[in-house]
């Protein structure tokens, strides 16, 4: 049985509060017309996007609010960084979390250097919490893949992080890392506060990447695992147009009741 048809009518007045989308997705789009794409991604339904290197995107707040989108959740590289302007940014637009969605996979072979990583996090954390912002990360195929005795390194991860501090599990990455993103969702539990919903073959190349509800990734079963998380669309990239996979991801998540 095969995906329900997609229905491409203009958006309805239901909402659907834990559907968001990464705007990386259609990026060529985001650099020629931030305010025609956040909404042109309204008018598929989204009430919710998630910027990227939202600190580089001037007049975001502005678009964001012509369109009536949230973002309740970013991504940018800052750790390592000078952390205080990222979080005073998103407190100025009203972003409540951001996400690190990025760390190079030499820092995920050792216990020592993955607590490293922690340690940056954690201390992010404090400097956050001061202007009302809580801080996460957003994993790969490489922190699944590097093992810490008989966990992933993610999981190991996880386990050093104050409380507060969220992660944004990639359900595809994990796959193409080898993990079974149902078990490792159970397994990190409620630190899991947004998921990245995505679809195609769980191969590394990005561009087998396809519409949800068009791979093999047991989306339902994903979802289930982490019920009250944020449902994140992406594609990384992908042979088609991705604007359309966009369209007809939100479509099938609502079609059947994923929404």
């Amino acid at each position: 049985m095969g995906p329900p048809p997609i229905d491409r009518s203009p958006r309805s007045t239901v909402s659907h509060p834990q559907l968001s989308v990464q705007l990386y997705t259609v990026r060529e789009a985001i650099q020629a017309d931030l305010p025609g794409t956040l909404q042109r991604l309204a008018d598929i339904g989204f009430s919710n996007v998630e910027p990227f290197a939202f600190t580089q995107l001037p007049g975001l707040g502005d678009a964001l609010a012509a369109a009536g989108l949230s973002a309740p959740t970013t991504h940018a590289n800052y750790l390592g960084k000078e952390v205080e302007p990222f979080f005073a940014t998103a407190q100025e637009l009203g972003i409540p979390t951001v996400i690190d969605p990025y760390v190079t996979p030499e820092y995920w072979l050792t216990a020592a250097d993955i607590e490293k990583t922690a340690e940056l996090l954690n201390a992010a954390a404090q400097v956050a919490a001061a202007y009302g912002v809580r801080v996460g990360y957003h994993n790969h195929a490489h922190e699944i893949e590097s093992r810490i005795g008989d966990q992933t390194a993610l999981e190991y991860f996880a386990g050093l992080l104050e409380p507060g501090i969220v992660l944004e599990v990639d359900t595809y990455w994990v796959t193409v890392g080898g993990g079974d993103p149902v078990a490792l969702l159970r397994s990190l539990g409620d630190r899991v506060v947004a998921l990245h919903i995505k679809d195609g073959p769980g191969t590394a190349d990005t561009k087998d990447q396809v519409a949800v509800g068009s791979g093999v990734l047991p989306v339902a079963d994903i979802i289930a695992a982490a019920p009250t998380a944020l449902r994140v669309v992406e594609l990384d990239d992908s042979r088609g147009d991705r604007f359309t996979a966009v369209a007809d991801s939100y479509a099938y998540l609502v079609a059947v009741g994923l929404a």
